[in-house]
């Protein structure tokens, strides 16, 4: 291909991560419109956002070696319709319940479309000087998409209604899946790995479990038979998942990985900084309109600093990792998360906007300096020839993070809310931001530990274990 049809390839993947990456941060502005309209409670909200994440963890690792499997454009132009359908059925949804339901199909479409795109992305760009520009355009998508997200959400559910955020997904799925089909060449892997339906199987039931426990036990109680049972599922789900991955010949996820001290340790960053994410985007939504009074709009635009911090930073933090090392910006990701955790524990129904646009800045140079070196720790701990399942785990586990920051700071929110929420959740909000606070102590720990002698060392045993195996 020339590569003008290169650039146009890579254009039509990126306008599929765009769309994806809107929806999450446009529906989180939202959610205070929704939950007026139809009397919900929190825990309806938090299964707004979570059921779309969890279904988007559950199967993107199967997405992408269905499409490996049945070809890339035939998957990702199925993803695009789905997508597309289910869309235009959350803007018609007549309550809360259906509205759920219909982000999970959206959920199914979505996983068909990142690691598929990203596969024609790497099979269009053989020169791999390209291929790295083409990358980081792709990563710089992500950031645009969060600067954008809240100010066009926030002027939609003002101007129209909250339903008119899902409207923009059709035309845009619609114009993708046509030019798709014109200008994306079909591609399949030489030797696609095979399907790993009972392993699938049991990650579903994981985080199904675990989420469910989590987000309902502020109605049903921790400690009912309903919470612990969930609990006690998900660990048993667990313990058949790792010894039953060990003994197949191509696992959906192979536990032997986790030995690599740098893998396992961006998957536990990955995580971390996308739960303080997406327990942010969502606290302060609520925060921001039901107890303050904003409107969309101008919750939004009180989000902008974060946004454009990421926006921002994501590329020079590329840059450091490339020519530093990774420990630099997860450090200072770290501290400047744990420090806005710490602001926003004061936060009450009279903060003013000064000290909410320093700690939305803050959180914005966290977020922004941690998510480019999350791939690069978990490429570089693995070996060369698994670069690709290194890269699909991590974006799955920015998805699980995406599911635990909803569930686990809304619960704790909800748990602590005492009276009406617009007066009752600033100060019950507190204990979320000491978590978030605790969990960018983590990141900084994490950062030296995944760049310590200890971690390259294991990083080298398990590709000299690799060798040896197929040898």
């Amino acid at each position: 291909m020339t590569y003008r049809r290169r650039l146009l390839v890579l254009a039509i993947c990126c306008l599929s991560l765009f769309v994806v990456s809107l929806d999450n941060t446009i529906v989180n502005v939202a959610l205070p419109s929704i939950q007026r309209e139809f009397s919900a409670q929190v825990s309806s909200l938090q299964w707004t956002i979570d059921a779309y994440s969890v279904v988007l963890a559950s199967l993107l690792m199967l997405s992408g070696s269905t499409g490996d499997r049945v070809g890339r454009r035939r998957i990702f132009q199925t993803g695009l319709a789905v997508f597309t359908v289910g869309s235009l059925l959350c803007s018609l949804a007549p309550n809360i319940e259906l509205l759920i339901v219909f982000r999970m199909m959206q959920a199914v479409g979505g996983s068909m479309l990142n690691p598929v795109a990203m596969s024609i992305v790497t099979n269009t760009f053989t020169d791999p000087a390209e291929r790295a520009r083409a990358i980081g355009i792709w990563g710089s998508v992500f950031g645009i998409s969060m600067a954008l997200g809240p100010v066009v959400g926030g002027a939609l559910v003002d101007a129209v209604g909250w339903r008119s955020i899902f409207w923009v997904n059709v035309p845009i799925g619609l114009a993708a899946i046509v030019l798709a089909a014109l200008f994306v060449p079909e591609s399949k892997a030489p030797r696609p790995r095979r399907i790993d339906a009972v392993g699938q199987l049991l990650v579903v039931v994981i985080l199904g479990s675990l989420t469910y426990g989590i987000i309902e036990a502020p109605h049903a109680g921790w400690g009912s038979a309903q919470t612990l049972g969930c609990f006690v599922l998900a660990v048993l789900a667990l313990g058949a998942l790792v010894p039953y991955e060990k003994r197949r010949a191509e696992p959906l996820l192979d536990p032997r990985f986790f030995a690599s001290i740098p893998f396992s340790g961006a998957t536990v960053i990955a995580i971390t900084g996308f739960a303080s994410l997406s327990g942010f985007l969502f606290l302060n939504a609520i925060y921001l309109q039901t107890v303050r009074g904003f409107s969309p709009l101008q919750a939004g635009l009180l989000t902008l600093p974060a946004a454009l911090m990421i926006l921002a930073l994501s590329p020079v933090s590329g840059r450091l990792v490339a020519s530093r090392g990774a420990r630099l910006p997860l450090t200072v990701a770290g501290v400047a998360i744990a420090i806005a955790g710490v602001l926003l524990t004061t936060i009450g129904a009279e903060t003013s906007i000064p000290t909410l646009l320093i700690t939305y800045f803050l959180f914005g140079i966290g977020f922004g300096l941690v998510n480019p070196p999350i791939t690069n720790a978990a490429v570089s701990g693995m070996p060369r020839e698994q670069a690709g399942v290194a890269s699909a785990v991590a974006s799955t586990s920015r998805q699980v993070g995406n599911v635990l920051g909803v569930a686990v700071l809304g619960a704790v929110v909800t748990s602590h809310v005492r009276g009406p929420v617009e007066t009752g959740f600033a100060s019950a909000s507190h204990i979320a931001w000491w978590i978030m606070a605790v969990s960018g102590i983590a990141i900084t720990a994490l950062g030296f530990v995944v760049t310590s002698l200890r971690a390259r060392r294991s990083a080298e045993r398990l590709a000299v274990e690799e060798m040896a195996v197929h040898a």
